[in-house]
């Protein structure tokens, strides 16, 4: 089965297909997050995993955008333990790496580590795409932050494991396919609003749909409404199924305030586990 993320072979979105689904997937890179969700949509891979946001370095604003852009639906989520490495050519020292490459994501994850370091930094679209950068470009003074894996993939050298900023790094990835799925048991739900501009009170109402039924909001993200300066779209997860007498509810409810609402998707809970 054909799985499409965004990057090449060693990304940390392979990582998170290999470790998601159990049969075997075929790992599908693609050079944009766009990319991804028109292979899911035209029917080129069955799913897309994409990431949508990191303990540290927040939310992947890109992907909320593409998200309402595409007639996909979310059947899944993944929690991935980050580990970065700084790797470079083979037999180069650190005190030789004057500048580190890598996914702007991945630079600000490790900001503090690198800036300890001295270096100057440049933001590449992938982590193992800015590994095979260094390598095909041969610059001794150049390293790149990516996975301990990809480093193996291209006969890299690991001049240092672990430098994220903080161990507790993980990133939350989403699954998309063309067909929403119906979870049984523990559940998550995403959704997409904007409310009606100038009613004072309008986001306390809408978010009051979910505190008066018990229902637990697990993200909250805003996004600008292209074309309405000062107007937004409103990302809500929440704890529960759309199948849920409570949560139809509460969409019933919120739709009084919404003057536009879609539900992303319903799909299995992702259990939290060793802290995070």
């Amino acid at each position: 089965m054909q799985i499409a993320y965004q990057g090449r072979p060693g990304a940390y979105s392979e990582a998170a297909i290999l470790e998601y689904f159990p049969d075997q997937p075929e790992p599908t890179p693609c050079d944009s997050f766009e990319a991804v969700f028109a292979a899911v949509e035209t029917g080129e891979c069955a799913a897309g995993m994409l990431p949508i946001e990191n303990s540290l370095a927040g939310s992947i604003h890109r992907n909320y955008d593409l998200l309402l852009q595409y007639p996909l639906a979310i059947t899944g989520e993944h929690y991935l333990r980050v580990e970065h490495c700084l790797i470079g050519l083979p037999g180069v020292q650190l005190e030789e790496i004057r500048k580190v490459i890598s996914h702007p994501q991945a630079l600000t994850q490790c900001e503090g580590y690198l800036r300890r370091l001295g270096v100057s930094t440049s933001a590449t679209f992938d982590t193992a795409g800015s590994v095979k950068i260094v390598l095909d470009q041969g610059d001794r003074s150049q390293a790149a932050v990516a996975s301990h894996r990809t480093a193996g993939l291209y006969g890299m050298a690991v001049l240092a494991e672990g430098i994220e900023d903080d161990p507790a790094n993980y990133t939350r990835f989403i699954v998309i396919r063309p067909q929403p799925v119906t979870p049984q048991g523990d559940a998550k739900t995403s959704i997409v609003f904007t409310l009606r501009n100038n009613i004072p009170g309008a986001l306390f109402k809408a978010l009051s749909v979910f505190a008066l039924r018990d229902i637990d909001l697990t993200k909250i993200e805003s996004r600008p409404l292209v074309g309405k300066p000062w107007e937004y779209l409103f990302y809500i997860d929440f704890a529960g199924a759309i199948m849920d007498s409570p949560v139809q509810h509460a969409l019933e409810n919120l739709s009084e305030y919404a003057l536009s609402l879609r539900v992303l998707g319903s799909y299995p809970r992702k259990p939290l586990k060793n802290g995070f």
